[in-house]
């Protein structure tokens, strides 16, 4: 099965049912009054963890979902039905992002996890809401609210507490394929692995760990050379690094150069990523150059600068199984005393459980006017739109009261500021209507 970590869709909450207009009418029941209900809330979506999912594959073949609306109100005060919510199953290790703006939404990492990602709009009002003592038999009724819609990346960042990185062809596959059950594609040639695989590491004194054998780098992948990005997204959850080098100088390059490029890579991405410890792996020892290229290596990396904190170097041999018994008790160690780290981009809050889980933008002008094509004034704006896809235009009522609405918002004044006058026609969508001073 195809490997598929980021994904776009679009998500539409249900809008709220429309409340009515209706009047009791009964034998022997004179003057009965407002009988209309409200509409029934429409559905939201929600984001649920499901830890049986290892990819976004669902994602390729539907890019759109849609929650249902809710039901307009009834007579004699009945609510319409609100719509059930619609859950979307996402696997373990993803982030939300909004594509409009940016924003990392949610970062979800426990099974069974869930975030609303859109809102379902709330039923509209029925006239028995509005009547009042001066008006007790209102025709007025409103819609429902819209519900929220949004454009949203999916981007999956795999689960593991340590990362094998390194050059293709070093021997990660090799290694993951011995201390785990996985079974990774191994051959002769670069980027045999083209998606990351992960197997579990069980020691003998009980202590166990996710690792992860993640494609190979090469220079220039965090500007997308390469596998380039499909990489180091996935390295950003781990904790501690495994850095293999090859040792056995069969692949003509420098081990102490490939190093330092390796890095760049992890540094140009995220400079965070050298704050996580690391061991630097030299593989493939059994073969007859490597320790002499091993004493060289360590030389070059005593007498260069290039990092502070120098990593420990842990020689391993996986077809002879040498050294990686220490090498996994040593990674253990680490893991035991380094905490989590905070995803790129990802907004820290003293309270997780509150948290870019709020929808409304208060700063957000309620309307904004220019002018139209035909030399009409437009209004638009997230509120003011709102505003009036909520209002019943089918009722005079609701269209007074719609009137008042936006007085009181200040938009006669904004336009006689702008220089309307009395009969020019203002535009709110697909409404128009003359200005009147």
């Amino acid at each position: 099965m195809a490997f598929v970590d980021q994904v776009k869709i679009e998500v539409k909450a249900g809008s709220g049912g429309d409340g009515i207009v209706s009047f009791r009418r009964e034998k022997f029941v004179d003057m009965g009054g407002p009988f209309g209900g409200d509409g029934g809330r429409g559905g939201s979506i929600i984001l649920k963890v499901d830890e049986g999912l290892r990819t976004l594959m669902d994602f390729r073949y539907k890019r759109h979902f849609k929650a249902e609306n809710g039901a307009k109100g009834g007579t004699k005060g009945m609510t319409g039905r609100s719509s059930d919510n619609l859950y979307v199953k996402i696997p373990q290790g993803t982030t939300v992002t909004d594509v409009e703006t940016g924003e990392i939404l949610a970062d979800l990492t426990t099974n069974g996890e869930e975030f609303v990602v859109v809102k379902g709009g709330r039923g509209g009002r029925g006239n028995m809401r509005f009547a009042t003592p001066n008006n007790p038999a209102p025709e007025i009724a409103e819609n429902g609210e819209p519900g929220q819609v949004r454009t949203i990346k999916l981007e999956l960042k795999v689960l593991a507490d340590v990362g094998l990185v390194g050059l293709p062809s070093v021997g990660k596959s090799t290694l993951l394929s011995i201390v785990t059950s996985a079974k990774p594609k191994i051959a002769e040639y670069h980027f045999t692995t083209l998606v990351p695989n992960l197997g579990m590491v069980r020691l003998d004194d009980g202590r166990d760990f996710v690792m992860a054998d993640l494609p190979g780098l090469i220079e220039g992948a965090s500007q997308g050379v390469g596998l380039g990005i499909q990489f180091l997204r996935h390295v950003e959850r781990t904790r501690v690094i495994l850095h293999l080098i090859d040792m056995s100088g069969m692949n003509e390059t420098d081990p102490y150069e490939s190093f330092v490029k390796i890095n760049e890579e992890l540094k140009q991405y995220d400079p965070a990523l050298l704050d996580r410890p690391q061991i630097i792996v030299p593989s493939k020892m059994d073969m007859p150059d490597s320790e002499e290229n091993l004493a060289k290596f360590k030389e070059e990396l005593a007498a260069d600068n290039y990092l502070e904190n120098k990593p420990e170097i842990m020689p391993i041999s996986a077809i002879t199984r040498t050294g990686l018994e220490p090498l996994l008790n040593r990674t253990a160690d680490l893991l035991d005393v380094t905490p989590e780290f905070p995803m790129k981009d990802m907004m820290i809050e003293d309270d997780p459980t509150i948290a870019h889980y709020e929808f409304e933008e208060d700063d957000e002008p309620a309307f904004t006017i220019s002018t139209g094509e035909y030399g009409e004034w437009v209004l638009s704006g997230e509120k003011i739109e709102k505003l009036f896809r909520m209002t019943n235009t089918a009722h005079d009522e609701s269209v007074l009261r719609f009137a008042r609405q936006l007085r009181s918002m200040g938009v006669d004044d904004a336009l006689r500021e702008a220089g309307a006058e009395n009969g020019d026609e203002v535009a709110i969508l697909n409404f128009r209507f003359e200005f009147s001073d």
